[in-house]
């Protein structure tokens, strides 16, 4: 029986999507009605189409053949998509086995936030989401394709493939993982480095030796960031094969998981008898999954605006008070790194996502009443794949976590409730991640250290003026001032200063990274400073109270004060040419706030 609480969410997010959803199933249905699409074509377009075709494939799409788009984000810098260059002629091979067709519609960027942390790049890092769900927009506008595969893995990525291809909701989708690198060194030890670093007690070299051997070959970053809660998530939905997140890349599984996406899609298309788009796939219930996914395994806090930004674009509305309501009856039942000292690849050893699954649809913690794209419920997202010889089978995950120490049950979890909450009071909104927090790093009361750049705190640590119970505030750092850029910085010397035993925590309307988490931190703070929030209000000593157990963020300054206290001003592009920001000027003064998507792009469905 599905728990009481999940019911009451899922039936008020139902209630308050019902004429923005009515609208994009209407409009979905109505453009999905004739296949194959490209028929709607010329025969100028249709040669345009398939020029550079073998004769064979023109003849093929000629007729009622089924083509596939592959929608790539891959580039050979970022180690998660380097699998992928190989990806678009192996999917092609698989189609034409089959008696189909695929090409590439389209690529799209795929920005590292691992390089850019601290650099003046990061400024776009958040709306490189927006762009790639218009790239991806682009790419399946020629009207060419029946079905779709989208080959990304990493932060903005997923979410920005999954946006854009929402527009083309007719159509079935599936998503290609390459899985994460093999594991390097523990992510405990290089935190270690990072923060011995910070207190300059290791040099540069030292640093980049421990990095490097942490960051050390294709495959996804092995610590439980947003691009691996991505991976979780896409699972939650049904939109990737079962247990395929985390195989690894170059193995014969990924290869034939790989050749099973594409028979997978085949077998849905609109041509076909078995006809399963993407917007039967991506519901009320599978976003409400996957929210509740996050939870358990404590996952990225950037999902609190990923995850909001994606139900827009199918006319579902979510928002932190949900996360919030989840949250009080979902356990953590994950350890991974930032939240433990293991990483994803431990993960999938006890049992992954399909162990997840199967325990809280037990307890009757998740939907399974839902459709995926295998055309079966959730219960189907219990079994991980197996190669068996050379055939790919699915068996059940183990009925016991094979790694105890790193996934947990619902009824004995490492935390009765979920990994995130909301904190709230005369300073605006905001989400902590707690899943990595001791009970007494769970609330602070102290004076107010105000910067307006990651620097100035750095700058302010390396000095010991923060050597002490503060609460740091970083200010000017939402989508509309800067496009919200993670402060991933701030980890290592906030975590020197817990280490020495002072209190300390960060309120800022910036972002963290995936990879953050130990230190407590009321972040994405909504309104921002320069959309009139009053977090611009505060002032070096006013006393900050953040509790994260009570959910209180509040300054603690004189109501007649407060009230007639000025905002500080925040200053815009410092340098508004550098690394393309000036590109995304225009998307500053739309964007939503934190809470709404953070979106450039997503405008009411009515």
């Amino acid at each position: 029986m599905t728990h009481s609480v999940l019911t009451r969410v899922t039936n008020r997010i139902i209630e308050r999507s019902k004429t923005s959803r009515t609208a994009y199933l209407e409009a979905m249905k109505r453009l999905g009605e004739d296949a194959p699409y490209r028929q709607a074509l010329g025969c100028g377009n249709l040669a345009h189409g398939f020029a550079a075709c073998p004769q064979a494939e023109k003849d093929a799409l000629a007729g009622p053949t089924p083509n596939i788009g592959i929608i790539t984000a891959y580039n050979d810098m970022l180690s998660a998509h380097h699998p992928y260059y190989d990806y678009p002629e192996k999917l092609k091979a698989y189609a034409k086995k089959r008696g189909a067709v695929a090409q590439v519609a389209g690529g799209v960027p795929a920005m590292c936030d691992g390089v850019t942390q601290g650099q003046p790049g990061m400024e776009l890092s958040l709306f490189s989401r927006d762009a790639i769900a218009m790239g991806t927009a682009i790419a399946l506008s020629h009207n060419m394709f029946d079905a779709a595969l989208c080959l990304g893995i990493c932060d903005k990525i997923v979410p920005g493939l999954l946006m854009g291809v929402m527009h083309f909701g007719y159509l079935p989708v599936a998503f290609v993982p390459a899985g994460p690198m093999p594991s390097g060194l523990p992510n405990n030890e290089k935190a270690r480095i990072r923060e011995l670093y910070a207190k300059g007690e290791v040099d540069e070299k030292r640093l980049l030796q421990a990095e490097s051997e942490s960051y050390h070959s294709p495959g996804t970053c092995t610590f439980y960031g947003t691009a691996n809660s991505n991976q979780m998530m896409m699972e939650m939905m049904g939109l990737q094969l079962p247990g395929s997140s985390f195989v690894n890349p170059g193995t014969p599984l990924r290869d034939a998981l790989n050749e099973r996406v594409v028979e997978t899609v085949l077998q849905h298309v609109k041509l076909g008898q078995d006809y399963v788009p993407l917007y039967d796939v991506f519901t009320e219930k599978s976003l409400i999954n996957a929210m509740i996914g996050l939870l358990a395994t404590g996952g990225s806090t950037n999902h609190t605006i990923h995850l909001i930004a994606m139900g827009k674009m199918a006319g579902i509305e979510i928002d932190w008070d949900d996360f919030s309501e989840l949250s009080d009856i979902i356990p953590l039942m994950c350890r991974i790194y930032p939240n433990g000292s293991a990483d994803v690849n431990h993960f999938h050893e006890a049992g992954g996502v399909p162990f997840i699954i199967r325990e809280l649809l037990e307890q009757g913690l998740l939907h399974q009443d839902v459709q995926t794209i295998l055309n079966k419920d959730l219960s189907a997202f219990t079994d991980l794949p197996v190669l068996d010889a050379k055939d790919l089978t699915f068996q059940p995950a183990p009925e016991e976590s094979r790694l105890p120490d790193v996934v947990s049950t619902v009824e004995a979890p490492f935390k009765a409730d979920g990994g995130l909450c909301l904190v709230q009071g005369n300073l605006g909104r905001a989400i902590v991640k707690t899943s990595a927090l001791s009970d007494d790093q769970m609330s602070i009361k102290a004076p107010a250290k105000v910067f307006t750049s990651q620097q100035q705190l750095q700058d302010a640590f390396k000095a010991g003026e923060l050597n002490g119970d503060y609460v740091s505030v970083v200010i000017g750092q939402g989508p509309k001032s800067n496009g919200m850029p993670e402060l991933h910085r701030l980890t290592p010397p906030l975590g020197v200063l817990q280490k020495l035993g002072y209190k300390t925590a960060l309120v800022t309307d910036g972002r963290m990274s995936g990879a953050s988490g130990k230190v407590l931190a009321a972040i994405h703070v909504s309104p921002e400073c320069l959309a009139g929030g009053d977090l611009a209000k505060i002032r070096d000593g006013d006393i900050i109270e953040l509790d994260a157990k009570q959910g209180i963020l509040t300054a603690h300054v004189d109501p007649a004060e407060w009230a007639a206290r000025d905002a500080v001003a925040i200053t815009v592009d410092p340098e508004p040419l550098a690394m393309g920001r000036y590109l995304f000027a225009g998307a500053r003064s739309i964007v939503t706030t934190a809470e709404e998507g953070g979106s450039f792009v997503t405008a009411p469905i009515a």
